[in-house]
């Protein structure tokens, strides 16, 4: 029977009088690719933000590894083995690729591990290498997206939050993501992916939960979700 990694039960998040997700249930088995999608603002940054410590959980569990992290801070879910890629990147723009990646190893015990995950991450994206020595703020929006993802695999997480990592990319960068995505579900990482892009986050996917306004009101294996017309018509305005 495959572990299950992550196990969130009725999460609730509030911003004062405000609900950003109201009633949101998904699994994460270990090793597998789950999406959560929906449209621009159904939940699915909350609820990602709430997995990694960033949003406060106001309900509800967050179980890692049958553990209870909701409430706990960032950087102590960070260490426990779940490292979040956000929307818009959030880089050191001043700084080296290099020094950003370095950045995302903060959360390690053991320092002699980070120059083999510098090099698997090359490895995964090899562009970063050419660009190593590069200030990030200098970079195209292709390889910023990279290096986000880049310095979230740093930390050598068991659980790889990804928000929205085909926005605003040009489709052959797109493409080349998820080329690089599907190498690392091969290697065994398991992913939870968070998108617009149904047929991308479907393709890539093993199981798909679908959010409309703060709720978890569709799931299925992904392959059956392609052809569901509730997906394409009723949650995501796709005719």
């Amino acid at each position: 029977m495959t572990e299950l990694l992550l196990n969130i039960e009725h999460l609730e998040v509030r911003y004062g009088d405000l609900i950003g997700v109201a009633d949101v249930s998904l699994k994460v088995p270990k090793g597998s690719v789950v999406a959560l999608l929906g449209s621009n603002g159904a939940g699915k940054t909350t609820t990602l933000n709430a997995i990694a410590g960033i949003a406060r959980v106001s309900a509800g569990t967050v179980e890692f590894h049958g553990e209870n992290i909701a409430g706990l801070p960032a950087y102590a879910i960070v260490r426990k083995g779940l490292a979040l890629s956000p929307e818009g990147w959030r880089l050191f723009a001043q700084q080296s690729v290099e020094n950003n990646l370095m950045l995302g190893a903060t959360p390690l015990a053991d320092r002699r591990r980070i120059p083999r995950l510098i090099e698997r991450v090359y490895a995964v994206f090899p562009k970063l290498a050419e660009r190593r020595n590069q200030r990030a703020g200098t970079m195209s929006g292709g390889e910023r997206q990279m290096l986000a993802v880049g310095r979230a695999l740093m930390s050598e997480p068991e659980l790889l939050l990804l928000d929205e990592p085909s926005l605003g990319l040009a489709p052959a960068i797109v493409d080349t993501m998820y080329d690089s995505f599907a190498a690392l579900h091969k290697d065994g990482q398991t992913i939870l992916l968070a998108e617009q892009s149904v047929d991308l986050a479907l393709e890539a996917a093993d199981h798909a939960y679908v959010l409309q306004v703060g709720r978890t009101v569709l799931e299925g294996p992904a392959k059956t979700m392609l052809d569901n017309p509730d997906v394409q018509r009723i949650y995501l305005g796709i005719e």
